[in-house]
């Protein structure tokens, strides 16, 4: 073990130290968000003040319900930056005409507004009411205790394993996974399909950071990225499952990005560079073969994404059924590009990190339509390192090239 660690961690003394600060610091800051957070969500309601009846609005556009799939209906009414949320049977969904209610506002602890469809309002009804309220207010207390567990996993890779990354690997790294976090406390996920928005939030952030080592252990032509690759994929299901969208996405993971990233670790680890181990050989496609690649794409886009498009697949992420058609297309290109690139990894092809580029284009319009902006971040990473990875590719090819027709004379 001390020679695992005197041959990976950061020899300078100084710079160690203040990695271990930084660890302890947001070991106390995690902690402590998490404790203040389930504290105020756990406070009991032991009383209710009344205040006033509020007239409030349906909307409607926030409704996209279907009795085969829903059995719940959550109705929303507002009154300004006002709201009330109520669930209905959906029997009951289909026969609600009005749309006004009375809203009846009362305060709880912590001076907490609560709004009720009722007057006569019974504790254990304020206690769910109030937590669910708590749960919304302190959501980006629990996603900066989320990033910054994160953000501990962060540090550690890059303090355990220093000297197998640069130090531009390393600021790139850790500068995604802050902006990862900044962004996850500015815009917090609203809950969707009944899952807490802060569930969602830690899969984003989950993501964000599994899908950025793989691409670093990429562009290093690390073999080991394959089993990180895993964590991505697995990670990615749950969060399909979980939003009930991008069912393309989800069929290529299951079918094609599991089993292919079985297979490439193993035709990698066959294709090891002779002078450096940890190094694989990697190589560029010919002309042919890129325009098998594209017709394959598009026909795949037009096939997929009309047969995905006529399924009856209910989910309340989307509220328009054009917007949800778009992007469901845009989805199977994406996963199109995606097997494209799949492919070029397993055979080491340097046009992976071009696919990379076009695949992460799609995310990100899917990412700013979904309103998943924390997402946007692991694009940015995406962009650059893929830059990054496109040129160490190409020079590691150029020379050896070069050291092949050395080798002839």
């Amino acid at each position: 073990m001390n020679t695992f660690f005197q041959k990976n961690m950061e020899p300078n003394k100084k710079v160690r130290t203040i990695e271990i600060l930084i660890l302890i610091l947001l070991i106390i800051g995690s902690i402590a968000s998490f404790g203040w957070g389930v504290s105020k969500v756990n406070t009991p309601v032991e009383q209710l003040t009344y205040v006033r009846s509020v007239e409030m609005t349906r909307d409607t556009s926030l409704e996209d319900y279907d009795g085969e799939e829903n059995a719940m209906c959550d109705v929303t009414y507002r009154n300004g930056d006002q709201s009330m949320v109520i669930t209905y049977p959906y029997e009951e969904y289909e026969q609600l005409e009005a749309q006004t209610i009375t809203a009846y506002e009362f305060k709880g602890p912590n001076d907490t507004t609560l709004y009720f469809d009722h007057r006569d309002v019974s504790l254990s009804q304020a206690q769910y009411a109030y937590e669910q309220t708590m749960a919304n207010e302190t959501m980006p207390v629990f996603n900066f205790a989320n990033a910054s567990v994160i953000l501990i996993l962060s540090v550690l890779i890059m303090m355990v394993f220093s000297r197998q990354f640069t130090t531009y690997e390393k600021s790139w790294f850790l500068s995604i996974m802050v902006l990862a976090t900044i962004f996850s406390v500015l815009f917090p996920e609203e809950s969707a399909n009944g899952i807490n928005g802060i569930l969602i939030m830690w899969l984003y952030l989950l993501d964000t950071f599994l899908n950025i080592l793989c691409e670093l252990l990429i562009s290093k032509q690390s073999r080991y990225n394959f089993l990180v690759s895993v964590l991505v994929e697995i990670t990615e299901i749950v969060m399909s499952l979980v939003l009930m969208y991008r069912f393309a996405t989800l069929a290529t993971t299951l079918l094609f990005w599991l089993p292919i990233d079985i297979i490439s670790y193993i035709n990698w680890s066959r294709h090891k560079d002779q002078q450096e181990d940890e190094l694989t050989v990697v190589r560029r496609l010919k002309g042919w073969q890129e325009v098998l690649v594209i017709a394959g794409i598009v026909v795949w886009t037009i096939v997929v994404g009309y047969l995905i498009s006529g399924l009856d697949i209910a989910t309340d992420f989307y509220h328009n059924q054009s917007l949800e058609t778009a992007i469901i297309y845009i989805d199977a290109c994406a996963s199109a590009v995606g097997i494209a690139n799949g492919l070029f990894i397993f055979f080491r092809f340097r046009e992976q990190w071009i696919a990379w580029y076009i695949c992460a284009a799609l995310e990100a319009v899917i990412n700013v339509i979904s309103g998943q902006y924390v997402l946007l971040i692991l694009k940015l990473g995406y962009f650059t390192n893929t830059t990054y990875g496109y040129i160490k590719w190409s020079q590691y090819i150029k020379s050896h090239q070069e050291e092949k027709k050395l080798s002839i004379f």
